[in-house]
């Protein structure tokens, strides 16, 4: 059973079988219906409502995928917090952080083990800034390595953490990644980068596009995009706090 709180259309909330998820409705003057999406990092649903819909119809459709979306959340992988005992990936290996006041302060990789010292209170902050150090310097090397293998000239390289694309290039020449790319196998992430570089000359997915990235690229990409559609998930739920639903 589905019901709806709103004392306020900022606080909306659907509860999906005594549980209260947060609901948040956005309007898209482009959205020609209304898409319901759950949003299993966060713990919250999302609506998409075109300009001539109104709330309360947007409610209705939500309740209509209420199996939907408790299976969605059944499914939701937990979130895996950066602290002392935790266990994250680097290049597609398994580190298990390690916290000692006795290590120095600046993350050091041994023995499949991430080292730190410092103020314990700091640790996650200190581990992601030195894994996006670490992914901008090895981006930097694989956006070098494939662009010289397409002819083309090295673009501005920007690391971010989009929850939708793994990476993207606009048309002035510049490519982000995500960080959590690092945590990857380096073949899943160096089809990622090849992929970004591909689109420097072809700004599209035509044949012409995928000849040039099976080109550029050593190994097979559909290997590596299955490997992403299999674990991509795990790789954004490390580091997130997501919100607690509230139980009724």
């Amino acid at each position: 059973m589905l019901r709806f709180s709103s004392a306020r259309s900022e606080t909306l909330a659907i509860r999906l079988d005594g549980v209260s998820y947060p609901l948040q409705i956005r309007r898209s003057k482009r959205a020609r219906s209304i898409i319901v999406s759950a949003d299993t990092v966060k713990g919250i649903v999302c609506l998409t409502v075109p300009a001539y819909a109104s709330e309360h119809q947007a409610l209705r459709f939500a309740q209509s995928k209420s199996d939907w979306l408790n299976a969605r959340f059944a499914e939701a992988l937990p979130p895996i917090a950066i602290e002392d005992g935790s266990q994250i990936a680097f290049l597609g290996e398994p580190n298990i952080i390690r916290w000692s006041p006795d290590f120095p302060r600046a993350p050091l990789l041994a023995e499949g083990e991430i080292r730190l010292g410092g103020p314990w209170e700091h640790i996650e902050s200190r581990i992601l800034r030195w894994f996006k150090a670490q992914a901008r310097a090895i981006y930097a090397d694989d956006l070098e390595y494939y662009c010289v293998r397409a002819g083309t000239d090295l673009p501005k390289l920007a690391v971010g953490d989009a929850r939708r694309r793994w990476g993207s290039c606009s048309g002035h020449k510049s490519i982000r990644l995500s960080w959590r790319l690092v945590m990857a196998p380096p073949h899943v992430r160096r089809s990622v980068v090849a992929h970004e570089v591909a689109h420097l000359i072809h700004m599209d997915h035509s044949p012409r596009f995928y000849a040039l990235l099976d080109e550029i690229y050593e190994s097979d990409r559909r290997i590596a995009d299955r490997w992403l559609k299999k674990h991509g998930r795990g790789l954004h739920m490390v580091g997130v706090a997501r919100q607690t639903p509230a139980a009724e």
